[in-house]
C-alpha cells in the first residue's frame, strides 16, 4: 500500500503539472483533526479546475492516480453528462488498499456560490483565488440541538414506523421489515441518541455517519442496549429488538424532554406500544384486528417519565 507521502505527493504532483487545475483541496476525515488515523481513509481532494470539458471526454485521465480496482461515478448520468453544473466526482479504488475520492469543482463555481466546509484544507492555489479559511475541524458536523418541532416530529416518526415494522413482521416480509426498521425507524433512534449525548457535551460532538462514532459517547449499559436492537433475519429475534429499540427510544426521549422542557407524546407511546404488543400476538390466519385495550390497562407496557427504565449490560 501507498503510504500517505505518496498519495499526496501524486495529487499535488498532478495537479501543478496540468494547467487546467488551480486549487486543492484536502477535507473529510484526514482533516479531521479528532479522528484517528488508519489504513482505510479515503483521500477526499478537491481540484478546482477552469472547465471540465476536456476531463469528462478523457474517462482515462484518472490513470494517473494508479491501478484501479473499481471507479465510481454517481455524477455522470446516462448521457455521460454530469448531473451538476460546475462539479463531476470520481470515486477510486485502487488495488494496492488506498482509495482517493476525487471531486472537480469550475473556478465559477467557487467564485460564484460555493462554500467550503469546516473540514477544508488548502493544499495548493496557483492564482490565490481562494479565500483564507479558518484551522479544519469538524464543527459544521456537530450535533446540533432539536426545537420542539424537531423533537416531537423524531417521536412521531418512531412509533409511526413502529407499526409498519409490526404489519411486516405479520406478514413474514422480513426483507421489507429489516428495510424499515434499519431505514426510517433506527434514524430517529439514532437522532434521538445524537441529542442527547449532546445536551450532555454542550452539543460539541460529532457522532458520525449513522452514528459510528455514538460508542465513544454512550454510556456502555446503553451502547450494549442499542447493539441489542441490531437482530439477524429470524422474526422473533426481530421482534425482541423492535421492543428493545422501543424500550431506549422512549428512555433516552424522557431524557432529552426534560432537559429541554419538551412534552413527550407519551399516548401514542401507550398506544402503538399496545398495538406492537398486540401484532406480536396475533396468530398467522387471524382475519382481523381486534381493537386496542384501553389505555389504563396498557401502562405496563410503557416506563412513566418519572421511573426512567433501567439498563443491564446483559
Amino acid at each position: 500500500m501507498r503510504s500517505e507521502t505518496e498519495i499526496m505527493n501524486l495529487i499535488l504532483e498532478i495537479a501543478r503539472e496540468d494547467p487546467r487545475i488551480r486549487a486543492v483541496m484536502l477535507n473529510g476525515s484526514r482533516s479531521n483533526p479528532r479522528v484517528r488515523p488508519d489504513c482505510f481513509q479515503d483521500y477526499d481532494i478537491v481540484y478546482v479546475v477552469n472547465e471540465l470539458e476536456s476531463f469528462l471526454l478523457d474517462p482515462h485521465w484518472t490513470d494517473l492516480f494508479g491501478e484501479k480496482m473499481i471507479q465510481q461515478l454517481p455524477d455522470q448520468t446516462k448521457t455521460g453528462r454530469p448531473k451538476q453544473r460546475g462539479k463531476f466526482v470520481y470515486l477510486m479504488q485502487f488495488t494496492d488498499g488506498s482509495r482517493i475520492d476525487l471531486t472537480l469543482l469550475s473556478c465559477e463555481q467557487v467564485e460564484q456560490r460555493f462554500q467550503w466546509d469546516s473540514l477544508t484544507q488548502v493544499l495548493l492555489d496557483k492564482d490565490g483565488r481562494i479565500p483564507p479559511l479558518p484551522e479544519a475541524s469538524d464543527k459544521d458536523y456537530v450535533i446540533s440541538p432539536p426545537d420542539a418541532y424537531d423533537f416531537a416530529a423524531c417521536c412521531k416518526g418512531f412509533w409511526w414506523g413502529s407499526t409498519y415494522v409490526a404489519k411486516g413482521l405479520w406478514r413474514w416480509e422480513i426483507t421489507y421489515v429489516k428495510a424499515i426498521m434499519d431505514g426510517p425507524v433506527r434514524d430517529k433512534l439514532l437522532r434521538m441518541l445524537a441529542w442527547s449525548v449532546g445536551s450532555q457535551d454542550g452539543f460539541t460532538v460529532n457522532i458520525g455517519e449513522y452514528g459510528k462514532f455514538l460508542e465513544q459517547s454512550l454510556e456502555k449499559p446503553v451502547w450494549l442496549r442499542l447493539l441489542k436492537t441490531y437482530p439477524d433475519a429470524e422474526r422473533e429475534h426481530i421482534w425482541k429488538a423492535l421492543f428493545v429499540m422501543c424500550d431506549l427510544f422512549r428512555q433516552i426521549s424522557h431524557k432529552v424532554a426534560e432537559h429541554f422542557q419538551f412534552v413527550y407524546p407519551q399516548e401514542d407511546d401507550n398506544r402503538v406500544s399496545a398495538y406492537l404488543q398486540q401484532v406480536h400476538s396475533l396468530p398467522d390466519d387471524a382475519q382481523d384486528i381486534p381493537p386496542l385495550q384501553s389505555l389504563q390497562e396498557t401502562q405496563d407496557l410503557t416506563v412513566s417519565k418519572e421511573k426512567p427504565l433501567q439498563f443491564s449490560a446483559e
